[in-house]
């Protein structure tokens, strides 16, 4: 990989990361609101879910940026993103305009899925603390 794919490569990771970054560390100050969302779909345990979805995504958001053990990151946050997208977009159970935008928001979570793939198979570059 030459200099400028690797330089794409870091800005790609730290891109894609960001997003869950963020979402973590907001979810940390709004803990309750985080488990009684996951509670309104049903799932089970919302409070443990509500740590793990935490250390999940600013877990592996910061692996990913650093690009430590990048591509276990990536293939965690790819089926986060995908569970994500049917428990809490299933834009095909609403009606409009609700439908709408949970269908924008789901497309945005598999192509996310599919980024963090393209992470997990060529991995996270040069400037990474993986450096594969």
């Amino acid at each position: 990989m030459n200099a400028a794919s690797s330089g794409l490569a870091l800005i790609a990771r730290i891109l894609l990361a960001a997003i869950f970054v963020q979402s973590g560390w907001g979810k940390i100050s709004g803990f309750t609101r985080t488990a009684t969302a996951i509670a309104s779909k049903g799932l089970p345990a919302p409070e443990v879910m509500a740590a793990l979805t935490i250390c999940v995504e600013l877990g592996a958001g910061l692996l990913l940026v650093f690009g430590w053990k990048a591509r276990w990151a990536a293939f965690a946050l790819a089926v986060f993103s995908l569970l994500a997208a049917f428990f809490f977009h299933n834009y095909w159970t609403m009606s409009e305009p609700q439908a709408a935008a949970n269908h924008i928001n789901f497309m945005k979570n598999v192509a996310i899925a599919g980024g963090m793939l393209m992470v997990m198979a060529f991995g996270p570059g040069r400037y990474s603390i993986d450096r594969r």
